[in-house]
């Protein structure tokens, strides 16, 4: 006989960044699984330094980081830590990336713009990512700058669900904020029972998050509207989408977003809107200024877990959505 036979099992590993600790530890008490120590600090010149506590040798790692603010500075300790597990000799590394970052600039508007939605793809395929599984990526398009195996996990059943289980199904219409997100809208009116409206905007290219509201397509009179988006950033646009609804009739306004990234003016806008509440999941942390009695966080971590059992067990991601 040649060679040497082993009677191993497999070893799922589960790692966490340092950008959002609390659904790291959510997703492993869903997995019955510790989070592996981790070593890790910034130099006094920035740098950042990462180190496993255990052995990778041989595990299927699943390393969790969600690209919050300082955006720039999650992504490279999250190329940091993929290239650790490699050259801890993993078997292979699965990267989880709940908010995927830079998503928004997936293709070109104008000349001399770079994709960078491809360059943070590109970033992760060389230090060493096997497989990506991520949360509502702002187009599907980007799944594509990947060469590896991507699971596209969806908040639609999470956010879908606690709405119309609020709300009178009869009195709902869904909106989609612009023309980019009709088809998510669309989803959501086949879930929900309800029809559907759109607010038509145009945004200002040459002055960033300057949106200019026309008009609502569809009948929102007397009806409790609500506006489904994938993220909001500084709130102008949902807000202004908001301000058209009410100026049709709407009786009221609920929001939903999976990613709450809420930058700059976002903390204001919110709090000043006639918006009764803004619905996201934790893909990311709320600022501790937002913490509002109109603000509602939904947990993601059930759903990435069982996402993460079924690329560990060789099952299927895509039904766990198939039946929703």
């Amino acid at each position: 006989m040649t060679g040497i036979k082993t009677t191993g099992e497999k070893k799922l590993m589960l790692f966490s960044g340092r950008a959002h600790p609390e659904l790291a530890e959510e997703v492993a008490h869903q997995l019955g699984v510790g989070l592996v120590p981790t070593k890790a600090f910034d130099f006094a010149n920035g740098e950042i330094y990462v180190r496993y506590q255990e052995s990778a040798r041989g595990a299927d790692c699943f390393l969790i980081q969600s690209h919050t603010a300082p955006i720039n500075k999650w992504i490279m300790e999250q190329l940091i830590m993929i290239d650790a597990l490699k050259r801890a000799s993993a078997r292979s590394i699965t990267v989880v990336v709940p908010f995927y970052g830079y998503a928004r600039q997936d293709k070109k508007h104008r000349g001399r713009e770079p994709i960078s939605a491809r360059l943070i793809a590109d970033l992760m395929k060389t230090a060493g990512a096997d497989r990506v599984v991520t949360v509502d990526l702002h187009t599907d398009q980007i799944m594509g700058f990947f060469d590896g195996p991507v699971d596209h996990l969806f908040a639609l059943p999470v956010l879908a669900d606690y709405v119309g289980a609020k709300v009178d199904r009869d009195k709902l219409t869904v909106v989609s904020p612009d023309a980019g997100r009709v088809r998510v809208a669309d989803r959501w009116c086949d879930r929900l029972g309800a029809p559907l409206a759109i607010v038509h905007k145009r945004r200002d290219k040459d002055v960033a998050n300057q949106v200019t509201v026309h008009e609502v397509v569809g009948d929102v009179k007397d009806r409790v509207c609500v506006l489904v988006d994938d993220m909001i950033d500084t709130g102008g646009t949902i807000c202004a989408a908001a301000d058209a609804l009410f100026a049709n009739g709407a009786s009221d306004v609920i929001v939903t977003a999976t990613h709450g990234v809420l930058s700059g003016p976002a903390a204001d806008r919110l709090k000043n809107s006639k918006v009764s509440e803004f619905v996201f999941t934790n893909t990311l942390p709320t600022p501790s200024e937002l913490e509002l009695d109109k603000i509602t966080v939904l947990s993601m971590a059930p759903t990435i877990a069982r996402a993460i059992r079924e690329v560990f067990e060789d099952g299927s991601v895509t039904s766990l959505f198939e039946e929703q």
